[in-house]
């Protein structure tokens, strides 16, 4: 059986804004099923840093607002969680819709800040150095770039999480990084080879 939102996609070219994410999101998004409740918004963790909530940004998809919506730094913010999608009423795909906007974003070099670039190309520097994530490195140099006074504030939890043996000091590296480094450098190429 045929949903509604794909029986649009194979019958007609995606003509607005909305039509567009729905078209280049993964699987079925339910973008159009949003009731603008705003249970994502207060239940996202990265919220207070967002120009905009999920909540704001599907009406202002609707709205056709593309170059807004694009330039927000909200999807960047998303940290993937899926607080948002697990909270939903709707059962909306919240980080997948932020992962199509920001290929969108990048595809029209429409982002508005440094920052999210700068996030993102630490933690994939980390990923490609490490073969993971380093959290006190992401978060630490994060703050020193764009928000300094910020880290101060930060400094509680940071001691709390270390108490608590949650935070490691430095970075590890996973066990065999060649053969990360390997499938990376093969996704690049793909990625290249496809753009």
């Amino acid at each position: 059986m045929t949903t509604l939102t794909e029986s649009v996609q194979t019958t007609a070219p995606p003509t607005t804004f909305q039509d567009r994410v729905v078209a280049a999101t993964p699987g079925d998004p339910r973008l159009e099923m949003c009731i603008q409740c705003g249970t994502c918004g207060g239940s996202c963790p990265s919220g207070p840093d967002m120009q905009h909530t999920p909540r704001q940004i599907f009406a202002m998809i609707r709205a056709d607002m593309e170059s807004e919506v694009l330039a927000s730094n909200t999807p960047w913010y998303c940290v993937s969680c899926y607080f948002c999608m697990v909270r939903c009423p709707q059962e909306i795909h919240i980080p997948d819709i932020m992962y199509t906007l920001k290929g969108m974003a990048i595809k029209a070099e429409m982002y508005g800040e440094r920052v999210a670039p700068d996030l993102a190309d630490s933690f994939v520097g980390y990923v490609e150095n490490y073969g993971r994530s380093f959290e006190f490195g992401l978060a630490t140099r994060h703050y020193l770039r764009h928000q300094p006074l910020k880290l101060l504030g930060k400094a509680q939890m940071g001691l709390g999480m270390l108490t608590k043996d949650r935070l490691e000091l430095t970075p590890t590296k996973i066990k065999q990084i060649e053969q990360l480094r390997a499938i990376l450098q093969r996704a690049k190429a793909i990625e290249e080879a496809v753009s």
